[in-house]
């Protein structure tokens, strides 16, 4: 197994459970009640359109929210606790740095938290799959859109993790960036760790293994990405106002 994927004792226990989950902002339904698994190996699409709860759903899972009802679990652990996040790396879709701290210094920094030994490997393959050596020394307030997203994603992928949630990850790449995400997420993926990526990317939702579509704070669908409910989904979807 490699360093970036967490081992959690069996192969086939659910890394994430969500039960009756739900949140609400003075009586507006963010996210409504509902409840799921995650496997090992899984590349999950969380789809649906601006508002439908996806960054909700996330932000809960990785612990920086707490639900209104129900429960989320990350590898047995509540979502939020020490365990849970040494079980789950999070990608936001804003990337959040510390802005004294150069790149190099921020995977190291992240790599020794998790108890990574010996990172500098891991820290110069990822920074040169990405494209970002030339880049290991400069601060965050020299990076360009694309650079931040490519360093948020290196940030994410030095540790250890058994989950990874990625919210809109491709969005700001280029094309080398994003074929490099691709297979970064593939090996992340053969390792055993469960991805699930929030996208509206129709190739990434083809290169899932399951496909859970959020409206209205509701899951709406959970099944392969290549079914008629899912074109019907969005189909749907995109004759509806897109309101934030």
């Amino acid at each position: 197994m490699s360093a970036g994927v967490a081992e959690l004792g069996g192969e086939s226990a659910a890394v994430l459970r969500a039960r009756g989950l739900g949140r609400k902002y003075d009586g507006f339904i963010a996210l409504g009640s509902f409840s799921l698994e995650l496997e090992p190996g899984e590349l999950v699409a969380l789809v649906g359109p601006n508002g439908a709860g996806k960054t909700t759903f996330l932000t809960l899972a990785a612990g920086l929210l707490e639900p209104t009802s129900g429960t989320i679990e990350v590898g047995g652990s509540v979502a939020g606790t020490v365990a849970a996040r040494a079980a789950l790396s999070y990608l936001p879709d804003t990337p959040v740095f510390y802005e004294d701290l150069s790149l190099e210094e921020h995977l190291g920094y992240v790599a020794a938290l998790h108890g990574v030994e010996d990172p500098q490997p891991r820290i110069d393959e990822l920074l040169r799959r990405l494209e970002m050596r030339d880049w290991s020394e400069a601060l965050p307030s020299e990076f360009s859109h694309g650079m931040r997203q490519k360093a948020s994603i290196a940030i994410a992928l030095v540790r250890p993790f058994a989950v990874l949630l990625a919210d809109e990850p491709f969005d700001g790449l280029d094309p080398p960036g994003r074929a490099a995400l691709f297979e970064l997420l593939g090996e992340s993926r053969a390792d055993g760790a469960a991805i699930v990526v929030s996208t509206h990317r129709p190739d990434v939702i083809a290169a899932a293994s399951r496909c859970l579509a959020l409206r209205d704070g509701r899951l709406a669908y959970d099944g392969t990405p290549d079914s008629v409910e899912i074109r019907d989904f969005f189909a749907a979807a995109a004759s509806e106002p897109d309101e934030d």
